[in-house]
This record gives structure tokens, C-alpha cells and sequence, in this order.
């Protein structure tokens, strides 16, 4: 137990403080404390700049906060001061926030939730793991918005009657029109519109391809993302994702936990000792479960092809709909993947497997 002084109205007053609820935001920062009593001691609001020089002067307390994109650097900073900082899932606090929701409402839930035996908490990011993983982010948002440019292509195009067929081949036909000033089919207002997009197209390809050829290099150089990427449906961007997003697989229980993780597994809605399981729970990271379903579409089109190579998924196939199996595949390539991050070993396909 330590002794804190505080200034308050009254002057300096001598605290005990064992727990810090911290909700934090851009700019201002509620502190919520407790002694080892569970009596309130502290109650502060603080701008950023104020927050570092705050916990510098207390005496290491254990600090709960909300899991966030900025709260692991929030906790790095403060474990260096040498306090104890645990992050927890929002989801899971906000079953503590009382009436009302206001800063120093959540900051006291904070407090609450960080001291439960069973709250789950999310383990800190290095900065290097949030840097790669903000690869993935960056790439994604550049995907997103080369698709909204190409559907403005198009459209714009469409008006004018020039239109090609769906994929790269009819985007390079439609970008060479654009860029063809003896084309007289494109008015030249037109033109100075849509050359615009071609340029910004263009641009953002540039820039797709450089990320990705930094998570090649990624992939290259971690042992444990090559093994993960032998996992059919899982390339290199799914290997290099999961490897960076978790860390340290030993703190998944299983693979089903892993799977529940990323949301792939039915959510329940049971009472009176039924069992009713309903769509998929969503819970997660998005991302990797966006990454794991899009695999596991190309590999039931490639089971489609050639039956005789995937007969538990032509089997699945024949009794459930498409995108159903192509969600249990996935929850089968998480769970593979987790095994091999967990303990080691490479991965096998079905026919090697049954002859060893």
C-alpha cells in the first residue's frame, strides 16, 4: 500500500491508492481511484499533456483501461513509469457503467471491472506488432477506396455508353479510352474529368503494391507466418495478419477459442437447458475474419472443380448452403492456424496425413 499526495480544494491531502479506473479520448482523461478499502480517493479530469506527469508522480498502482487502437500505447507509456496496466474489451466494462454514461461514469466502471477474477483482458501491443498490422489496415483502405474509383470510372463512363467487362482486362480497356485523346467517343470535357480518376487510380495501385511488397518481405523473414501460409485458403496476407495480430497464441485455450475469437463460431441464445444456436456471433477482429471467409470462398471453388481432391467439403456442400461451408472451412483454417502457432509443426494436407 502507498502514500499519494494530491492537491484537492481543501490542500494536500495523503491518499492511499491501489486501483486507477483511466477512460481515455483525445484530449481529456478521467481518472477514477480507490484504496485498498474500495473507498473513491481520486476523482480528476486531466488534459493529454497532464497525464504522463500525473502517473509519474504515484507511487505503481494498477491501472485498468478500455482496449483500444490508442490505449496500447497508453499502456506501454505507463508500464515504463512502472505501474500495472490491464486493457479490457469494452464490450465487457460497459456491464459495470451505472445509469447514465458520462466520462467519470465510465472511468469508475473502469475501476470496477479491472479487480473482477473473471474479466478477460487483451494482451499489449508492442509498437513494432502495431506497425505491422497497420500494413494490413493501410492496404485495406487503399483497396477500398481503388474500388470506389473504379465504380466512378464506370458509372461516368456508362453515361457516355463506353462500357467493358468486369474485371482488370475491362478497367485497362476503359483507362485506355480515357487516356487516348484521338478517341473522339469522350468529349473533351469528360476527358478532363475522368483522366483525373485514371491518374488517382493509378496512384493508389502504386501504392497497394508497395505495402504488399513490405508484407512479402514480412512473410519472408517470420518462420511462423511461411508455416501458417501453407493452410489452404490462408496466403501471405492472411499468414502475415494473423501472425502479427496474435502474438502469442498460448493465450487462446484452444482452437475453438481462437475461432470464437475472430467470431466464426454459432452465437447461442439458450435457456432451459435448450440450445438454440443462431448466425455467427461477429465478435472479434473483422479483419482476420474477413481474410479467413474470402479463403475459404476460393478454395470451395476450387472444390467445385475437382471434387475428388476435397470430399469432406463436396459432402458439406451437397447438404448446407455455399456461404454456410464457406464459414465452417474457415473456422477449420483458424483453428489450423492456431495449432501450428501454438505447437509448432508444419501443415499436412488430408491424403499425406491418412498415409503417415
Amino acid at each position: 500500500m502507498v502514500i499519494v499526495a494530491i492537491e484537492s480544494h481543501q490542500g494536500a491531502l495523503h491518499m492511499q491508492i491501489s486501483t486507477i479506473g483511466l477512460d481515455i479520448a483525445k484530449n481529456v482523461f478521467q481518472v477514477h481511484g480507490i484504496d485498498a478499502a474500495e473507498k473513491v480517493v481520486v476523482r480528476k479530469r486531466l488534459r493529454r499533456r497532464q497525464v504522463l506527469e500525473f502517473f509519474k508522480a504515484l507511487p505503481p498502482c494498477l491501472i485498468g483501461m478500455e482496449a483500444c487502437a490508442t490505449a496500447h500505447y497508453w499502456a506501454r507509456e505507463l508500464t515504463k513509469l512502472g505501474h500495472e496496466v490491464r486493457l479490457m474489451p469494452a464490450k465487457d466494462v460497459k456491464a459495470y457503467v451505472k445509469r447514465n454514461k458520462n466520462d467519470a461514469a465510465d472511468a469508475e466502471a473502469i475501476c470496477e471491472a479491472v479487480r473482477r477474477p473473471t474479466m478477460r483482458f487483451v494482451r499489449i501491443k508492442s509498437a513494432e506488432q502495431q506497425g505491422q498490422l497497420m500494413q494490413h489496415r493501410t492496404r485495406d483502405v487503399l483497396i477500398r477506396q481503388r474500388t470506389q474509383i473504379i465504380n466512378a470510372l464506370r458509372a461516368h463512363l456508362a453515361e457516355l455508353g463506353l462500357v467493358a467487362a468486369q474485371g482488370n482486362a475491362g478497367v485497362n480497356e476503359l483507362r485506355a479510352i480515357v487516356t487516348d485523346e484521338q478517341d473522339t467517343r469522350l468529349p473533351i470535357d469528360a476527358r478532363a474529368s475522368v483522366i483525373v480518376l485514371a491518374a488517382q487510380l493509378e496512384a493508389l495501385e502504386s501504392a497497394i503494391g508497395a505495402i504488399e511488397k513490405r508484407i512479402k518481405m514480412q512473410h519472408r523473414s517470420s518462420e511462423a507466418s511461411q508455416r501458417v501460409e501453407a493452410i489452404p485458403g490462408i496466403g501471405v496476407i492472411g499468414a502475415t495478419a494473423i501472425v502479427a495480430t496474435v502474438a502469442d497464441p498460448t493465450i487462446f485455450r484452444s482452437g475453438r477459442d481462437f475461432a470464437a475469437w475472430i467470431g466464426l463460431v454459432p452465437r447461442q441464445d439458450s435457456t432451459g437447458g435448450k440450445q438454440k444456436l443462431g448466425p455467427i456471433s461477429k465478435q472479434g477482429d473483422r479483419y482476420l475474419r474477413r481474410i479467413l471467409v474470402v479463403g475459404a470462398i476460393a478454395v470451395l471453388r476450387r472444390a467445385k472443380q475437382n471434387p475428388g481432391k476435397y470430399p469432406w467439403l463436396t459432402q458439406l456442400l451437397a447438404r448446407r448452403p455455399f456461404k454456410v461451408v464457406a464459414v465452417a472451412l474457415a473456422n477449420k483454417m483458424a483453428r489450423m492456424a492456431w495449432a501450428l502457432l501454438a505447437h509448432g509443426g508444419t501443415y499436412r494436407a488430408p491424403e499425406l496425413a491418412e498415409t503417415a
